[in-house]
């Protein structure tokens, strides 16, 4: 799937709660609709980032494995 992504937030070697916090910070400072890219390496990110983005509303438009780093694709919602 190609994505048109907005934004690159890198967590690589960061580990929990940094990434989630990073991205809680991240998503305050961006306009609703932007698609943001998180990269991480710590396999927590797994449980952590869908239950962030289902507990505060925003959309989970993909997430996957590769190589040992973890990739999520992020649409913010309204605000």
């Amino acid at each position: 799937m190609i994505m048109k992504v907005d934004l690159t937030l890198d967590a690589c070697g960061l580990y929990c709660p940094e990434p989630v916090m990073m991205l809680h910070n991240k998503v305050r400072d961006i306009v609703a609709g932007t698609v943001l890219e998180v990269i991480a390496t710590d396999p927590s990110t797994e449980r952590d980032i869908p239950k962030f983005c289902n507990f505060l509303g925003h959309e989970l438009l993909e997430s996957r494995a590769e190589d040992g780093k973890y990739f999520y694709y992020i649409r913010k919602s309204d605000d």
